[in-house]
């Protein structure tokens, strides 16, 4: 039997490990208006292993550094503050799973996934005038449902996973066909325990939803920004499907077809950077 019911992701989520406090902060700031930068840069800094990391990225020749980066506050200097919080969050929150799955769940299109919608999240806000930090937050976190599906309930997974390979369905499909949950409730389950804004849990939770009156606009983004991350197939995963988008999406969020070639443009652009997290 491989239905679940979400009391039973509810118990098992307190067994997985804490964000650490670096990861906590990095992911708060981006809701935040005003930042203490020189606080944050010694948090991260307070990490060996995500500072090398971070540095390790910032010296990489998609930067071109003119010399070597030797500290988080001189990359921060050179690269700016919001291109260093994004490498080093998206870097803490991976090594934060790193390991946790041990099924034939492939975590590597899905972290390119995720930093694929995050980038195109932020494009996508700023037309919009919305934050775009924390749009890229929302983006970065709206599958983390499926790591948890995949860590807690391994064999159910699988069966999901073998479903959608036999059927050609997409994801979430297989998902409330198999296991009765899809992994945007497991989401929304996963970001209220960890205590994050109401509205990005709210984008969480939406991310396949249908819309209605009173869906949030960051929902409508991440909802957009998903469709258009699987669309540029940026995961790379043989199996990956667009899901269907809600209709009146793209009217609602009110860009014409200009703006939306150009975020599809960036997108694919900023991407390059974003992701070379993963070969870190």
């Amino acid at each position: 039997m491989n239905a679940i019911v979400l009391d039973e992701v509810l118990r098992r989520i307190h067994k997985l490990p804490s964000l650490p406090t670096v990861v906590m902060a990095l992911l708060a700031s981006m809701d935040q208006e005003e930042v203490n930068i020189d606080a944050l840069a010694q948090k991260i800094a307070q990490d060996q292993a995500l500072t090398a990391k971070t540095l390790r990225l910032a010296n990489s020749s998609f930067y071109g550094m003119a010399h070597q980066v030797a500290t988080i506050q001189e990359a921060i200097a050179i690269l700016g503050f919001r291109t260093v919080r994004s490498l080093a969050s998206t870097a803490a929150l991976i090594g934060t799973f790193a390991g946790s799955t041990h099924t034939r769940f492939d975590a590597t299109p899905f972290w390119r996934h995720a930093i694929a919608t995050a980038v195109c999240a932020r494009e996508l806000a700023a037309h919009l005038n919305l934050n775009p930090e924390h749009a890229y937050c929302a983006g970065l976190l709206h599958d983390i449902g499926r790591l948890v599906l995949a860590t807690l309930f391994q064999p159910n997974y699988e069966a999901t996973l073998a479903h959608r390979a036999q059927h050609d369905c997409n994801l979430l499909t297989a998902e409330q066909t198999v296991l009765g949950v899809d992994h945007a409730a497991v989401g929304h389950a996963l970001t209220r325990h960890w205590k994050f804004p109401e509205e990005l849990q709210q984008a969480v939770a939406a991310h396949h939803a249908p819309l209605v009156q009173g869906t949030h606009r960051l929902s409508m983004v991440i909802l957009a920004a998903d469709a258009i991350a699987h669309a540029l197939d940026l995961s790379m995963d043989q199996d990956d499907l667009v899901p269907p988008v809600p209709i009146g999406l793209w009217q609602q969020l009110g860009l014409d077809d200009n703006a939306l070639l150009e975020v599809f443009n960036n997108t694919e652009k900023q991407f390059a950077g974003a992701s070379l997290v993963l070969n870190t």
